[in-house]
Order: structure tokens, then sequence, then C-alpha cells
């Protein structure tokens, strides 16, 4: 057998292991738990009118390359959008009319997703991932009133491609997710240790986050819970110890930190990693009904996974693992310039404050003082301030307010100081820099940039500066986050 007759061997039984059908009540459980998490969420964002402050009360919005075209509906029609979001999420947990409901909802969450990217969350961006793949699977076809309603056309089984492509999807998010903390501050303890101590009055082993050790214990951990616990998962003896160990971390988090339905959504798509019929063995073993058994296939030859479906995985899997690595193709540092941080799993591994102001002036003539706060809400500020991108942006925006009141041309500067993890405050931006004549470089670094002072920060160097005993090179007080721009 030649080399290339092995290989079409081996395309071919991949073919028909991804085709082989599996039974469909995990797949089941994990469209139930995604949307009913996302009905809380919905409910979330209303209770504390976060749809108005986010998308309604701002006069502008920061938009993604190639969305421009994308606005907020006028009240009422954008808080009707978002209820009408809420009920698909709800179609989309009782499986009813799911087909639709599923692309009615991953087009309304990416509508809103798209408002503003200041916005962005890691754990929108997961959503987003999710509902594009749930639009492709039979998350229907067991515990599900499409399947109660007509149970003569259910299927019970799902090709095995299904839970697949959501196990590849979570391995590269969690691998990412350690991968991207090997940076020099964060094997140093920061920013963990700042988060941690500004927390450690409010529980009762708070004090423990005074100590470096504990800090440094908990920052090399994560690394090797992603690292070491991410594969692990694949493997059926340490599969149950490792989703335990990842559900008491991601509770620890809900407890120290607000974010969201992120901690809970992950616990839900880890439970895909187990074998596809283990709600039923659970119910089973809890004397409950275990809902339907999967029916064996007709016999026959064996199926294959279509061409192109296995054509989109790969395509899929080769795009979601580019994303996280292009950070690697910027010559400038990742945590500090921003060059290439969305879409890369960076979650909660900066502390990033910054304030300023912007200087407009017509060439001999006036030269008007910014405040972005007059023009922005205070939340798009704080965004808006740590990246160049938006930096940017905003800056043509008060070019094109200036020349639409008649002023001509217009320069604009930015005067802007910016601390990461606790260092102390340096200037960001080229305050000589005019931000209306100089591109933002999508693909490589921004000259107007400022590089980064102080390469390595971390616990033990905040801990000095708080007692007032600078470390060697931490240079000047650090900045308070608190004090306004003189």
């Amino acid at each position: 057998m030649t080399a290339t007759d092995v290989k079409a061997v081996r395309f071919r039984a991949m073919r028909q292991a991804l085709a082989r059908p599996v039974p469909a009540q995990s797949l089941a459980v994990f469209r139930m738990a995604l949307g009913a998490l996302l009905v809380i969420d919905c409910w979330r964002f209303i209770r504390h009118d976060r749809v108005f402050r986010y998308w309604v009360q701002p006069d502008f919005h920061f938009t993604y390359p190639g969305f421009g075209w994308v606005a907020p509906l006028p009240e009422p029609w954008i808080h009707l959008a978002w209820l009408a979001m809420g009920a698909f999420a709800a179609l989309v947990m009782l499986g009813l009319f799911y087909r639709v409901a599923i692309v009615a909802l991953t087009v309304s969450f990416g509508y809103f997703f798209l408002l503003d990217r200041a916005e962005y969350l890691n754990h929108f961006y997961l959503v987003i991932l999710f509902l594009i793949l749930m639009c492709f699977l039979p998350a229907q076809r067991v515990w599900s009133l499409d399947a109660w309603l007509r149970p003569r056309q259910g299927v019970r089984t799902v090709p095995h491609a299904a839970v697949f492509i959501l196990r590849a999807q979570m391995e590269i998010m969690l691998v990412f997710a350690g991968l991207v903390k090997i940076t020099p501050d964060w094997l140093a303890g920061e920013p963990l240790g700042l988060w941690l101590r500004a927390q450690a009055d409010d529980f009762v082993f708070g004090w423990l986050f005074h100590h470096d050790a504990v800090i440094l214990a908990g920052t090399w951990g994560t690394i090797a819970l992603h690292l070491l616990g991410a594969p692990l998962l694949l493997w059926r003896r340490t599969r149950l110890a490792v989703f335990l160990v990842y559900c008491l971390f991601h509770s620890l988090n809900a407890m120290f930190f607000n974010i969201g339905i992120f901690p809970w959504l992950t616990i839900a798509a880890t439970t895909i990693f187990f074998a596809p019929d283990w709600p039923g063995r659970l119910l089973a073993r809890l004397g409950l009904p275990a809902g339907p058994a999967a029916v064996a296939p007709p016999a026959g030859p064996a199926a294959h996974l279509p061409r192109m479906a296995l054509a989109a995985m790969a395509v899929w899997i080769a795009v979601q693992l580019f994303l996280p690595l292009r950070a690697g193709l910027f010559p400038t540092e990742v945590r500090w310039s921003g060059d290439g941080h969305e879409l890369s799993w960076r979650m909660r591994i900066y502390d990033r404050v910054a304030e300023g102001r912007f200087i407009l002036s017509v060439p001999g003539g006036e030269t008007w003082v910014i405040d972005p706060e007059d023009f922005l809400t205070p939340r798009q500020v704080g965004k808006m301030l740590v990246r160049p991108d938006m930096i940017h942006q905003f800056a043509g925006h008060l070019e094109h307010l200036w020349r639409a009141a008649g002023h001509g041309e217009v320069i604009v500067r930015a005067e802007i100081r910016k601390s990461l993890n606790g260092r102390p405050a340096q200037l960001f931006v080229d305050p000589a820099a005019d931000l209306t004549a100089v591109p933002f470089n999508h693909f490589g670094p921004d000259t107007w940039v400022r590089p980064l002072e102080i390469p390595v920060w971390g616990a033990r160097d905040n801990r000095l500066a708080a007692a007032g005993r600078p470390s060697v090179d931490a240079g000047p007080a650090i900045l308070p986050a608190s004090r306004r721009w003189p």
C-alpha cells in the first residue's frame, strides 16, 4: 500500500468516525443551558437598565472595521429587539421552532455585539461562536418541544461531528486562556494581586491575599489548570476530576469578579467532554426517567461526513487557532499596545487605568482642550483611553464634529497617561502626533503609540509602592485611578 493509499484510508476512517451516530443527549443539555443562560443575561440587562446605558445613552458608538453601518435602533424599538432576543433564547432552551429560533438568536445577539466596540467582552465573543456553531447542529433531536410535537419524525442521534466541533472550540479557548497568561507580569503576580488585595476585607480568608506566595500560587495555578487540565478533559479517567476542579475555579471567579454568565457558560460547555449519553446515565443512576434512548442506525454501508462539512470544520478550527496567535505577528507588547488583543482569549489578565484629554486646534487659529467625558459615557471613556484603535476612532469623531461646525482643517492631539497592572503611569501616545493625519495600522505597529517603559511589574512591586517604598526601577509614584487630568 502506497503512502497515498494510507492517507486515503485514514481520511475515509476520519470521515466515518465523525459521521458515526452518537446519542443527542449531551448536545441537548448544552442547548438548554445556553438558552437558559442567555435568558438570564437578557433579564440582567433589563433589570440594570443596561440597554439604555450601553446603546441609547451614548451619542457616539465605537464601531468594528467594516461594520460602521450597524447602528442602534431608536427607542422603543431597541428595547423590543432586546426582548425579542430573550424570547428567541427561550425558544432555543425549550427546543421549539429550533431551526428558526437559533438563527434569529444568532443574528440578534450578533447585532447587539456589533453596536459598540467599547462593550466587547470575551464571553460575548464565546456566545457568538457557540451560536454560530449551533445554527448547524441538530440540537433539538431530543428533550425539545420540537421532538415532542413530532415524535415520529424525531431522530435520537447526532453525528459525532456535532460533539467534536464543540469540544474542539472549548479546547482552543481553554488552552489559549492559559497560554496568553504566560507574561512577565502574570508570572510575577499581577494583576491578580491588585484585584484580590482590593477585596481582602470582603472575605474571612482575605488576609491570605496580602502574601505574595498566595498570589503567585493563584497565577501559576491558573496557567497549569488550563494548559494541563484542558487536555486531560479528553481522557476519560481524568475528566470528572478536572471538571470538578474547573467548577471550583469558575465558582471562585464568579465570587471574586463581576463577569456575568461567563463562569456558568464555561461550566455548561465543559460538560460536552463527557460521553454523549451522560445525561441519561446520570438520570438513571438517580432513579429518574432517562428519556429516549439512542436508536441504533440501520444496517448498511458506513456513513461518511460530507466533504463540505469536513472542510468547514477544518477552516473553523484553523481560524480559531490563528486569531489568538496573530498577536505574535506584531513586534509590539500586546498587553500594552493591544495589537491582537481582541478575539484571543486574553481574559482578566490586564489592569489598565488611564486618564487624558484631547487638544484640538486650527492651524493659525483657536485651540480647544477636550474632556472625553463631554462626548462619551464614563464607561466608554475608560475603555477608549487604554486602546489605540478607539483613541484613533474618537479623534476622527472629534475632527468630524469640528468640520461640521465649519472649522475646516483640524489637528487633533491626545495627552494620555496610562498605568498597566499598577505601574507608574506613563505617556501612552505621542502627544505631538496629529491623530487625524496618522493611520491606524490593523496589521502592524503604530508609531504614535509609545512603548512600555517598565517591562516587568509584579505583586512585590505594587506592595512596595503601596508601602511607600518604590522598587528599584519603579520611577515616579503610581497615579491614582481616581485622579483627574489637571
